[in-house]
């Protein structure tokens, strides 16, 4: 049997209790959650693209007008879906990355559902959406299907409004936090990560039309630095679930006897 418990010290990771207690088997910081997920999320998109730069660096800057040195940083979808090895390291790391990401909507549900019950529901019926779309467009690539891979990341994108606002406005709602000091500062952080993730998204759309329509040298390579903001500001914002999942531990519970259940 697993559960929630209130986590009177975050920092510990694993901690052992008695049978006789009625204490758990076992249990870990909700911290842990957040943090595998920034560290498997991060270490995919890193991973392919140093992969790529060091085996096909001109191969993946290559696009349908220009190639090096007028285009000299690759894409997103060109970096983890083109070439192999990069590719294959990229969904291995990216697939550990998914057990995560499900708890994460999970113990936001938890952290959530007594004090605001609908919007609970809500981020997580959004975000299990956002993380099959998300599927859709990094292992369908853009080698693979361009279309699938275009309406799936399009389709990710407009999920993650919702979802970025729901957390905005969720994120001092637990019972079970208890510093509204640092609660408050994280809000903080998150309204910036969720600008900086936005306000990102209108210069990277210019430099694709330069580059699709007008036919800009370099116009792809300035697309691409925008398109990687947008990954690094993704993962920085469920990164700031760390602070709210100190409170909570995940543990592993002893079952009742049988004679008890019947």
């Amino acid at each position: 049997m697993t559960g929630l418990l209130r986590n009177d010290a975050p920092g510990a990771f694993a901690r052992e209790f008695h049978l006789s207690s009625g204490g758990a088997l076992h249990k870990i910081s909700g911290w842990w959650v957040p943090f595998l997920h920034t560290v498997c999320a991060s270490s995919a998109f890193l991973g392919a693209l140093v992969i790529g730069l060091q085996l096909h660096y001109h191969k993946i800057v290559q696009n349908e007008h220009f190639g090096y040195p007028d285009e000299w940083f690759p894409s997103v979808s060109a970096t983890i879906g083109d070439r192999y090895p990069g590719r294959n390291v990229f969904q291995l790391l990216i697939a550990l990355t998914c057990p995560s990401r499900l708890l994460l909507h999970a113990l936001w549900y938890v952290l959530l559902s007594r004090a605001a019950p609908t919007r609970a529901k809500a981020l997580f019926g959004i975000g299990f959406l956002r993380t099959m779309t998300c599927g859709g467009w990094v292992y369908v690539t853009s080698s693979d299907d361009h279309d699938v891979h275009d309406v799936m990341m399009i389709a990710y994108m407009l999920l993650t409004l919702p979802y970025m606002i729901l957390l905005l406005k969720s994120g001092d709602k637990s019972p079970f936090t208890h510093n509204a000091k640092e609660l408050a500062a994280n809000r903080s952080r998150r309204k910036w990560v969720f600008l900086m993730f936005f306000g990102s998204i209108p210069p990277m759309i210019y430099f694709f039309i330069s580059h699709k329509v007008h036919r800009v040298a370099g116009a792809y390579t300035s697309y691409a630095f925008f398109e990687w903001a947008l990954i690094v500001f993704d993962v920085m914002f469920d990164s700031l679930a760390m602070v709210e999942f100190k409170a909570l531990d995940l543990a592993v519970l002893p079952g009742k006897p049988d004679e008890q259940r019947e």
